[in-house]
């Protein structure tokens, strides 16, 4: 089996290199393609540092569209989806590998109990994944503890089925309800990963704010494609 990990980067400067560093340690990973969202940091330069594909996006596209630069220019059979703040805690999302070289699952995906973060601010103050988990278990009967988790493993054909990544914050969402409603097996495996948190400020706000709206309207849509 063929594995590529995919690491989306905006503005990671500060974190990108650790994370890299614990997803080379996972065994059995042959490629990690990061793919530098239009970052105005050194984000590109110090990936480059490391033994690494590298796609630059001319600007900020957005999680979905990052992921979709990466799994279409570089084919595999599975991919191992890494958010690039993680740091050293990536190199737990090797055990979502198991699952699916097992045959046991079509994608799986990193169940964090609290949403941890390096600030204790957590994340999103659990409206946003309150309102992802509702919409998932409407949509497919399916029940998520973590319906917004970035760190997955998930088959080639399962992308190719599903059309690919969904467009901005609600890619997470989209999948999941695509993936299960496509009969696709998907688990769920306890990992203590550790994200960097949105702050409790004006910016912070904001972009839970549009994680939020995002999320809705993936819900919208596939409701009306039910």
């Amino acid at each position: 089996m063929k594995v590529t990990a995919l690491i989306p980067a905006y503005n990671e400067a500060e974190r990108i290199g650790e994370t890299i560093e614990a997803v080379a340690k996972i065994e059995g990973v042959g490629r990690i393609v990061v793919i530098n969202d239009g970052s105005t940091d050194a984000t590109a330069q110090i990936a480059l540092n490391y033994p690494v594909e590298l796609i630059n996006l001319p600007d900020n596209r957005g999680k979905g569209e990052a992921l979709n630069a990466g799994w279409q220019a570089y084919p595999a059979d599975i991919y191992l989806l890494v958010d690039a703040d993680l740091r050293s805690s990536a190199v737990h999302v090797r055990s979502l590998l198991e699952p699916l070289l097992d045959n046991q699952a079509d994608m799986s995906i990193a169940a964090v109990g609290k949403e941890q973060s390096d600030s204790g601010a957590g994340m999103g103050f659990g409206i946003a994944k309150a309102v992802a988990g509702w919409g998932i278990k409407c949509l497919t009967g399916r029940e998520m503890r973590s319906p917004l988790s970035g760190q997955r493993a998930v088959r080639h054909r399962v992308l190719a089925d599903c059309g690919g990544f969904a467009s901005g914050f609600g890619v997470e969402a989209a999948l999941t309800i695509s993936a299960l409603r496509k009969g696709y097996r998907v688990v769920e495996i306890d990992l203590p990963i550790t994200h960097r948190a949105s702050g409790r400020n004006w910016a912070g706000f904001c972009h839970r704010g549009r994680q939020l709206w995002q999320i809705g309207r993936v819900l919208i849509r596939a409701w009306r494609h039910r």
